[in-house]
């Protein structure tokens, strides 16, 4: 048996993007979250600070591309996993599992982008995703997004078709290099699928036994999760009108469910070319002296 979120959880499929049931917090922002944001805005009286989890030669990469961070921004969403039955001989996707997951995340994401809109952001750079379990119970986890609110300094939005600050998870030095090609990130794309796969019988097991031979319902299995994931990553950069992804990262968790039970995470930052000529920087050799 293993474990999904409760309620009517789709699947996202092809062109289509998961409107999280729970939308954002009744009452918005935390208060507390409102206090710390306002405490980094220019205002009458009060001259604003930044916070920012990039390191020194990030910032001055960013600074350099012609954009000025705003703040330390921040989404979090516990998430309760209820039950979903499985066929212990069947590989097969767990549909409201991988509907949980991803709207546990679009969640945290959402929250994230409310706090740099609130700061009146252009995006968010070198955006982390992470889950956390906690001692109350395997079945709850607190999914979490955090970055860095940046503006851009010459006034330009770099804002998404669909109206809000672009997110990435490039570091800055990648950032830097991207945006030196003439391409500008949209938006942090992601899929995901949990998906069972088959314990083999007796019969299977005896017939492999010392022999070199490969298992095809295990690859067939793995080979079909991994392509469901990677599909609804692009589905989403579609929907930004991205003419591609960078940094694409494929990664398998188990989490709490045991190991025939895989979550496939397909992440990357959605990106498009900007108008105007660009002169693509030629790599130059560098010598570390760190050691």
């Amino acid at each position: 048996m293993t474990n999904a979120p409760s309620g009517d959880d789709k699947v996202p499929q092809a062109g289509q993007t998961v409107v999280p049931a729970g939308g954002p917090l009744p009452e918005g922002l935390p208060p507390d979250a409102n206090r710390r944001l306002a405490e980094l805005e220019d205002r009458p009286g009060h001259k604003g600070m930044f916070t920012s989890d990039l390191s020194v030669n990030e910032f001055l990469l960013i600074k350099e591309v012609g954009f000025h961070p705003l703040g330390f921004v921040m989404g979090s969403s516990i998430y309760h996993i209820g039950i979903q039955t499985r066929r212990w001989s069947q590989s097969q996707e767990l549909s409201k599992l991988t509907g949980a997951m991803y709207e546990a995340r679009q969640l945290a994401m959402d929250r994230m982008d409310a706090e740099a809109t609130e700061l009146g952001a252009d995006g968010v750079v070198g955006v982390r995703l992470d889950v956390n379990y906690y001692e109350w119970g395997s079945d709850t986890a607190e999914f979490i997004a955090v970055g860095t609110a940046v503006k851009s300094e010459d006034g330009r939005s770099y804002r998404n078709r669909q109206g809000k600050p672009f997110t990435s998870d490039l570091s800055g030095q990648d950032f830097w290099v991207l945006m030196q090609t003439g391409h500008v990130p949209l938006g942090l794309v992601m899929g995901t699928c949990v998906y069972h796969i088959a314990h083999r019988g007796v019969g299977q097991t005896l017939r492999s036994a010392g022999r070199n031979v490969e298992l095809p319902n295990f690859t067939q299995a793995l080979y079909e999760a991994r392509e469901l994931a990677m599909t609804r990553m692009q589905d989403e950069a579609n929907e930004l009108g991205a003419s591609g992804i960078v940094g694409v990262r494929l990664e398998e968790k188990t989490h709490m469910w045991g190991d025939h039970t895989i979550e496939f995470l397909s992440l990357g930052t959605a990106v498009v070319k900007s108008d105007g000529d660009h002169t693509i920087p030629q790599p130059q050799t560098i010598i570390s002296l760190d050691g």
